[in-house]
């Protein structure tokens, strides 16, 4: 009687349950009937804003493809020649290479109309229909007005006529253009000329169509709210209060709102790019959004009640069958029904305590085997990186070690290697080491997440550990990683009051390139003998992007060499060369056996040309074996002279190419910074930062490439502009000097004495008298 009253009571609490468990259901179904509305439209603003930002994204990417290309077309060879001279219908051969370097920026990806290249100091204009006079060109005056635009790299939106008035009687197919300027020469303080790289705003129609019917609401507007895309074409080039929006409801950088257009009620969803400051406008009407909701509520409801009744059934039948498996289990667990009640105790307190008594021997083992797995995890991961397991095992002993997530969830990995820099003045001394790199291991335990990287191991005093990622984008990893790293060497200054250099190995895909990745974190590390200490080194910045190969060959002279080779220091290179070879040759043995060391140099001087992605004919152009070459000679000057010239110094020169076109491209990036923010706190520091760069490094680049310090460079850049305001502007001379970063208008005025000559004062009455 006991077991049915237990029973019985048992099933009327379970249905008890099960209706209260269906309760929220039933009051969810309600919420949802009344609140369709608001989610629809939220659900709908959400996809429009990944609309936009997807928009945005494949607009940026066309728009910095023109940048990319158009870079190169300002920086080549032929049109720094041209810009220092005239251009005459004489000069057919320049105007006909500059005409190829542009022609291909003008492809179907790029949608540029024209590319226009402009020369004010020479008087002369390239565009798609030949070469013309500057100064007698119909639209002169506009086209001249575009070296005032505050930047040296702008995109501006001009009317279509400005370029096409002569190639088309009918004019231009769209009525402006969005153009891309440029001011030439790039690396100069003065510039006189043009490059302006065309798209119509037409294109920008065709790009948005390949985004969906959802396109055809999108709006564009520049960064001085003018309309660059709109569904009425008769609006482009117009300010956007034409369309019935105001400025003032565009001040967050992203947002919706609603709006009444003609007299409808609209949502509307924007975004604010951060290359251009354009932004991108969605437009939706409201009512047809809820239009479906009522009927969406209606449904909901009808399922709760059906979840309702279904429940009710399930937990009746439920409760008929339920006591059976607990009498089940009691019975294989040796408890009977009396003891339980002698007890003054039910069934399911008697299951209770047996499970409990399992769980609590279960902990125990699990103790005793987690002490012996994290030890053993360790030494796989330290033969992991040291490439001592077999590829066949790795996926699995990953698996058996907890790592089952990463190994499928991971697309992107690199490995980051830390080393405890010297620290002679610091209060540790060199037997500390090992408690130090004791101390990052556990720091890295605490600083990154579990599910973002495998456990740290120490290794020939380095702390070692990979990182990865699920995302497929090397390039936000990078960004990531550098955060990573940059934090985690902050992390370890703080605590520990120690300098720790880090080096990072290039992205990849595959666990079983740990090895290698391992090696180019150390590679990395090697630099600091040149870099400095404290610092986070990246191995795409030493191997040209490319992976590092593990050679069978280490000897310590000739890894000098070829680090000496891509570095491009031919002097050195030369005297490592000579001495690898006289340590070959101070061994007795016979020609045949002085062979081998031989063909090694050279197959290792190839292997690094072919990693470094040189191809064969850029050092050796003939026709022919190089090995054949070198066992064709015979005295030791022979072979000396012919590894100089036929391979080491080639490659010295490819690579010192390389370092020029690197220095280039951050110099330019610098200068860049330098333009956009001249009139902030800016320092090395902080464009090291933005760069991803050691700031020794490039303070090193920047003087290299062009004869001054950075801090020089940033003071006659401000100086300039302080004369061009002073010139042309009614500004007063202590907002100059506020804007200028100057302490107070006197440091301003007595710097510019010193520098000019005149106060600044004299300097804008002798402008304006002279």
């Amino acid at each position: 009687m006991d077991a049915v009253r237990s029973l019985t009571f048992l099933s009327k609490m379970t249905m008890f349950g099960v209706l209260l468990s269906t309760l929220p259901v039933i009051f969810i179904g309600a919420f949802s009937y009344f609140t369709s509305s608001k989610e629809i439209q939220k659900n709908v603003n959400q996809g429009k804003m990944q609309l936009i930002m997807q928009i945005n994204s494949n607009v940026e990417q066309k728009l910095t493809t023109v940048n990319h290309t158009l870079n190169q077309v300002i920086n080549s060879t032929v049109l720094k020649k041209a810009m220092n001279r005239p251009l005459t219908a004489d000069d057919f051969m320049m105007y006909d290479d500059l005409r190829n370097e542009i022609r291909h920026m003008q492809s179907f990806d790029t949608k540029l109309e024209d590319v226009v290249l402009i020369n004010d100091r020479h008087n002369w204009m390239i565009k798609n229909s030949g070469l013309y006079p500057f100064k007698s060109y119909a639209h002169y005056e506009q086209l001249a007005s575009l070296m005032q635009v505050p930047e040296s790299t702008s995109w501006v939106l001009n009317p279509s006529g400005w370029f096409y008035s002569e190639e088309s009687a009918d004019g231009a197919a769209c009525s402006y253009s969005i153009s891309l300027v440029k001011k030439l020469p790039t690396t100069g303080l003065e510039k006189y000329g043009l490059a302006l790289a065309n798209i119509p705003t037409c294109s920008l129609q065709d790009l948005l169509e390949s985004d969906g019917d959802d396109a055809s609401s999108i709006m564009i507007v520049d960064d001085q709210y003018r309309i660059l895309l709109h569904p009425d074409q008769q609006l482009i080039g117009k300010p956007i209060d034409v369309s019935g929006l105001k400025i003032g409801q565009l001040s967050q950088s992203s947002g919706q709102f609603t709006a009444v257009l003609d007299q409808k009620d609209f949502a509307i969803t924007y975004y604010r790019s951060d290359l251009n400051g354009w932004t991108y406008l969605s437009v939706t009407s409201i009512a047809g959004m809820t239009k479906e909701s009522n009927k969406i509520g209606a449904y909901t409801l009808y399922i709760c009640l059906f979840m309702l009744l279904l429940s009710m059934l399930l937990a009746w039948l439920g409760s008929r069958r339920m006591y059976s498996p607990i009498q089940l289990l009691l019975n294989q667990m040796g408890e009977r029904l009396g003891d339980i009640q002698k007890r003054k105790s039910n069934e399911f307190q008697a299951i209770g305590e047996q499970v409990h008594r399992l769980f609590q021997s279960k902990s125990q083992l699990e103790k005793e085997v987690s002490q012996h797995i994290s030890q053993v995890r360790t030494f796989f991961l330290i033969r992991t990186l040291q490439g001592s397991v077999k590829q066949s095992e790795l996926n699995e002993k990953l698996i058996q070690f907890g790592y089952g997530p990463q190994l499928s969830g991971w697309k992107t990995m690199a490995v980051i290697t830390l080393q405890i820099d010297y620290f002679e003045n610091s209060r540790y001394t060199k037997q500390d080491l090992e408690l130090l790199l004791f101390a990052v291991h556990n720091i890295i335990e605490e600083l990154i997440p579990s599910g973002q990287r495998l456990s740290p191991v120490i290794m020939d005093q380095t702390v070692a550990t990979v990182i990865g990622s699920a995302e497929d984008d090397r390039a936000e990893f990078h960004s990531s990683l550098y955060a990573i790293t940059e934090n985690l060497q902050q992390q370890v200054e703080s605590y520990l009051n120690v300098q720790a250099s880090i080096g990072m190995s290039l992205p990849l895909s595959s666990f079983s390139s740990l090895p290698i990745a391992y090696r180019e974190g150390l590679e990395a590390l090697k630099h600091r003998i040149k870099l400095g200490e404290g610092i986070i080194i990246q191995y795409e910045n030493i191997n040209a992007g490319n992976h590092y190969l593990k050679l069978n060959y280490p000897a310590h002279i000739e890894n000098e060499l070829m680090d000496t080779i891509k570095l491009a220091e031919k002097d050195k290179a030369k005297e490592l060369l000579k001495l690898f070879l006289q340590a070959v040759f101070s061994v007795e043995s016979s020609p045949q056996e002085y062979q081998i060391p031989l063909a090694r140099l050279l197959n290792n001087l190839l292997i690094v040309m072919q990693e470094s992605g040189v191809s064969l004919s850029q050092i050796h152009p003939m026709k022919g074996s190089l090995l054949e070459e070198l066992l064709e000679l015979r005295t030791a000057a022979e072979i000396e002279d012919w590894f100089w010239t036929r391979a080491a110094l080639p490659m010295v020169n490819i690579f010192k190419d390389r370092q020029e076109a690197q220095y280039h491209n951050i110099s330019e990036k610098i200068i860049d910074l330098v333009q956009h923010h001249y009139d902030s706190d800016l320092t090395l520091e902080e464009c090291a930062s933005r760069l991803h760069y050691n700031a020794n490094y490039l303070s090193s680049v920047f003087r290299k490439e062009t004869g001054y310090s950075f801090s020089e460079y940033l003071s006659m850049y401000r100086f300039n502009m302080a004369k061009r305001w002073l010139a042309d502007s009614e500004m007063p001379i202590k907002d100059i000097a506020a804007k200028l970063r100057y302490n107070n208008p006197q440091n301003f005025i007595r710097s510019f004495r010193k520098q000019e000559g005149i106060t600044p004062g004299q300097y804008r009455d002798k402008k304006r008298t002279g």
